[in-house]
């Protein structure tokens, strides 16, 4: 684990006005990735010991964490974030808590994978956040419980070791370990509030599963697909087009700034191995007057250079799903969709089922990662 960007000491007490004003952040080279613990993939917060001021499903909202100044309920300051109490120690004689002692979470991700880099978000939290954090990863298959995780036989890995962090501030971590994970544990010591917990990495789907669907979105973020590049991401990234699900609202898509020149817009991913593509969906949902004019779609196997185009240049509907059955199928590991002139979609899916060397690769990597 390689420490990036993560802050010390307190913040200074809100003064008024935009409370983000003072938040400390930095550019961080691993927020190109996936949020494996993304609560619209199936992340949850599934166990916490200690959750009294506020409630450890926080930590996975997909927006940034919200503060009112006014907000106090019976128990105290309602924060938007998991926030313990204040551990005390075993006496009079020794008030304060042991150097062991510490409170912990245990997270689901949405989609299990390997771990690029995390951050622990204390914004807001300005005197009242964590000494120190600390990362766990495990690997389990099924569903297991919040006991079965914390059974004595579990062997977790170190992602972040116990480090020091800051008030009101995105602390990152860049972690490299190259195995799949399925469950984190999150440590603050002793005792404090986290406002958010991004998790961002490469999905590392189930070769088993994905044999036994057969025929599957072959781009979907939860399936192993991903974003490599797009032409665009003013308003929203590229990455919400193979989000699960249909979008719910216009900036649950993506969304390109107005062009002013005679080009167009595009999105380059990657399939989650080498597969043949059987038919193709193209949503506008909730983009009306900014909804792309006309999509086409292009895709290349693996060692080409070459682009091939598998759906002609096609006039879309504004808050509509597209659907199109391909003539043959296509044999593919990579697909970009290009847009005339601007505007957006909200998402693409890509239906087929894996060939026989692409299932090879997949199975080899999964093997390769613990699973």
């Amino acid at each position: 684990m390689t420490a990036t960007t993560h802050f010390t000491g307190d913040a200074n007490p809100y003064g008024g006005g935009d409370p983000y004003a003072d938040y400390r952040t930095a550019d961080l080279p691993f927020t190109h990735l996936v949020d494996l613990a993304d609560r619209r993939l199936g992340a949850g917060v599934i166990a916490a010991n200690d959750e009294f001021f506020a409630e450890r499903e926080n930590l996975l909202k997909p927006e940034p964490a919200h503060f009112d100044p006014e907000h106090f309920g019976h128990k105290g300051k309602i924060m938007d974030g998991w926030e313990t109490r204040r551990r005390r120690g075993v006496s009079a004689a020794q008030p304060h808590p042991a150097a062991e002692d510490h409170d912990w979470a245990l997270v689901r991700l949405g989609a299990p994978g390997v771990v690029r880099g995390i951050v622990v978000d204390t914004a807001h939290f300005r005197g009242n956040y964590p000494q120190a954090v600390s990362v766990e990863g495990v690997s389990l298959p099924g569903s297991p419980s919040p006991e079965d995780l914390l059974a004595p036989d579990v062997k977790w890995t170190t992602l972040v070791p116990r480090t020091a962090v800051g008030g009101h501030a995105a602390n990152g971590f860049a972690v490299d370990a190259a195995q799949r994970f399925t469950h984190l544990r999150v440590g603050q010591h002793p005792d404090g509030g986290i406002a958010r917990l991004r998790v961002y990495g490469e999905v590392a789907p189930d070769p088993a599963w994905l044999t036994a669907l057969g025929t599957f979105d072959l781009v979907a973020l939860e399936n192993g697909g991903r974003v490599e590049d797009a032409s665009d991401r003013f308003y929203s990234p590229a990455t919400n087009t193979i989000q699960p699900g249909r979008s719910r609202k216009m900036d649950d898509g993506w969304e390109t700034r107005r062009r002013r020149d005679r080009g167009n817009d595009w999105i380059h991913y990657h399939l989650v191995e080498e597969a043949e593509i059987r038919a193709v969906e193209i949503d506008t949902a909730y983009l009306k007057g900014n909804s792309a004019g006309w999509a086409s779609l292009s895709a290349r196997d693996t060692g080409s250079d070459d682009w091939t185009e598998v759906l002609p240049r096609t006039r879309l509907q504004p808050d509509t799903n597209h659907r199109f059955v391909l003539p043959e199928a296509v044999r593919a590991a990579e697909v970009r969709i290009d847009i005339y002139p601007d505007g957006g979609i909200s998402r693409l899916r890509l239906f087929g089922s894996l060939t026989g060397p692409g299932a090879a690769r997949l199975t080899a990597r999964h093997v390769e990662l613990g699973g």
